[in-house]
Formats: structure tokens, sequence, C-alpha cells
């Protein structure tokens, strides 16, 4: 008998396990409107014209294979911290940063850090990205929800935010999805910001800020990065979890950076030293290809230009995918209101579709989504949508 009998099978993680039924589907019509990565108007992945040009540079420069420093690149780390922080702030040597594995990783050592400093609890957005329970449960953190989407409006229940904010206990964590809210698409409004961050300092809580679509969502990277601009003025100190899967398109390269804002440049050597020892015993160090093909576009100014513009060029599609699916769901006269289609923002639209109506949407017209109800706007184009629609 093997040693590993008793080891049960897991179940398929929900949106790999779509893909892979996607994948093995032969019916022609079918679409994929669960993974959460960026599509062309074909349907095919897209690497970036940028990321193309700064790859062959990277190649053409003469490279070893030796290990990164626990942290990166100390020369890699100033151009990301300049896509969130100000000179000034930065100067200040205010802000730890350390190279991560994209946004799960950095989640992954922010949580054993905040274990390591005594934050026992983290509440989180309900609903939120599937991963993100299991991320804080793994580190041995307690997990709780507040309320974020509301049903019957399609929209963000802020009244119920705001009230399960005021009655968290002071050294709580508090994680905030810093634009494009996944899985709903929905975020606070400006003023609505400014609330959080007033209560959120009010109630001494641990601030979580995941930056996963900063520049996708809007094209804009000062627009989507209110909230961090927000909670940097508050003066008060946070994570934020980096990722450059999204905005660069480097799925695949795994690569991100922590950032914690500290009140002081003594602090921040502290949490630095102590954030390598998590890194040290997780990874040891991080990977060289994707972080240099990074700090090559944002430290070559035609390289991002090109960069800011291709973002503004993935934006649009989805905004023009988001218009073309409610046109089509309202001149069939489908039931309920669609205008949460395109009041949404980033790669996601939570449609409002039941659990049961998934399943049907999956099984008798191979679209694939979560079952939540869940679908990215990567994943339409012009010749799908109407067929959506009509699924639908």
């Amino acid at each position: 008998m093997s040693i590993f009998a008793a080891v049960p099978k897991a179940p398929d993680d929900p949106i790999l396990g779509l893909v892979s039924a996607f994948k093995a589907d032969k019916d022609p019509k079918k679409v994929n409107l669960s993974v959460g990565a960026y599509r062309t108007e074909e349907g095919k992945p897209w690497i970036l014209p940028s990321v193309a040009a700064a790859e062959q540079l990277v190649l053409e420069t003469a490279q070893d294979k030796e290990y990164e420093p626990i942290d990166g690149k100390p020369e890699f780390k100033r151009p990301v911290q300049q896509l969130i922080f100000s000179d000034e702030v930065i100067e200040s040597g205010c802000v730890a940063t350390v190279q991560a594995l994209s946004g799960t990783g950095s989640l992954q050592m922010i949580a054993q850090f905040m274990k390591f400093m005594g934050v026992s609890k983290v509440w989180g957005p309900d609903p939120t990205w599937g991963n993100h329970p299991k991320i804080f449960g793994r580190a041995g953190l307690e997990y709780a929800k507040y309320p974020y989407w509301h049903q019957e409006s399609r929209s963000l229940n802020f009244e119920g935010m705001m009230a399960s904010i005021k009655s968290m206990k002071e050294g709580d964590a508090i994680l905030l999805h810093s634009v494009a809210h996944n899985p709903t698409g929905v975020d606070p409004t400006p003023d609505q910001w400014k609330e959080i961050v007033l209560a959120v300092q009010e109630r001494k809580l641990v601030p979580l800020l995941d930056n996963a679509y900063q520049g996708y969502a809007s094209g804009d990277l000062a627009q989507d990065g209110l909230a961090q601009k927000l909670f940097t003025e508050s003066g008060m100190e946070f994570f934020i979890a980096q990722s450059f899967a999204k905005n660069f398109g480097l799925y695949g390269e795994r690569i991100g950076y922590i950032h914690v804002r500290c009140a002081t440049k003594e602090a921040a050597s502290a949490v630095l030293s102590q954030m390598k020892i998590v890194v040290r015993q997780a990874y040891s160090s991080p990977p060289k290809h994707g972080a240099a093909i990074v700090n090559k576009i944002l430290t070559t100014p035609e390289l991002k230009a090109m960069w800011l513009k291709e973002l503004g060029s993935m934006s649009e599609r989805i905004v023009k995918m988001r218009a073309a699916l409610r046109q089509a769901l309202e001149a069939l006269q489908t039931p309920g209101t669609w205008n949460h289609v395109t009041d949404q923002i980033g790669m996601f639209t939570f449609t409002g579709l039941t659990k049961d109506q998934v399943s049907r949407m999956v099984k008798d017209f191979h679209i694939y989504m979560t079952e939540d109800g869940r679908i990215s706007m990567a994943g339409l184009n012009m010749s799908n949508v109407q067929y959506v629609a009509d699924c639908i």
C-alpha cells in the first residue's frame, strides 16, 4: 500500500479547472470568459510590443544566472516605487520594497509577515478573489468578511462596508482592492475612498492594498492609483501587493513587488530586514527575467511611452466590449437591468447571474465562466459578444 493512500485527491482549482474544460470542449461556438488574462479581438494572447522590445534589449545585454538579492536588485526598486509614490516619499527612505512572485506571492509574504508582527485577523471584501481567504488562512490568520457587493442594485454596498469597518478592532488588518475590484468591477468613488481612508485611520487598522490592475483599468496610472495616493497622504503605515501580470502582460514571469510604507526610515529598515527572512525561508530569492523586462521599460523613455499607450489600448478595448454586451442584452430585452455592465470597470464584470444560470451557460451553451457569475471582458470580441448575449 502507498504511504500516500490516505491523501485525498484535491478538487480542481475553480478557474484553472474551467480552462482545462474549455480546452477539451470541441464545440465551435465555445467562449472562455473565465481566465483573467487579456485577449486580442481575435481571442489570442498578446505580448505587448513594449515587452517584446524590452525583452530583446535584455537578451542582448550580457547576463549571468547568479542568484538575485533576496529582496531583488536595489537599482530596480525606484522605478517601480515611482508608479505609486512621489519622489519625496521615496527619498525619505520610509518605503520598504521587496521583489516578489507577482500578486499571489506578494500577498503570501505579506500574510506571513503580518503573522510575525502580531496581526491575528484580516478582513476582506465579500466577495473577493477566491485565493484571498486561502492565502491568509494558510499563513495562520483568521479571515473575516465585510459587506461589499449589493446584489439588488448591482453596486457597492458602501453603507454596509463602512458600518463593518467601524466595528473592527484596533490592530486588525483590512484588505482593500486598490482599483478594479475582482470579481465585481465595482470601486468606491473618490469621495467614498476618502471616507474609507479616514475610517481605517480612526479604527487604527492595518491596511493592505492589493494592486493588481493599476493602469489597466482606466489606462491612466494616476487615476488607478488614487487609493494608494490617499493612504500615503494620510500618513498611515500600510502594505501594497503590486502585480505586473495584467498591466505588463507578464503573467508567466511572476513579477511583482511588496511595498511597505512606514512612519520612519528606521522602521522601514527593520521591516525590510524581517521581510527578507520571510522571503529567504519561502523561495530564497526572486526570478530575474521579468524584473529585468519591467526595469528596461520603466527606465527607457521610448519604451515607457509605448507601454503607457498599450495600457490605454487594452483599457479601451475592454470598455468597447462592455458597451457592446450591454447594448446587445438591452436590445434583446433581457430581464433585469444591465447598466452595471458599463458602470463596472477593469477586466471583470459581475453579471448577477445565479449559480444555476451559470451552470446552464457552461453546460448548454459552452460559455465558460466562474460559478459566481463573473466574466472576463477580455474574452469577449465582436465575433462572440452577440452569441453570449443571446445565451444570457
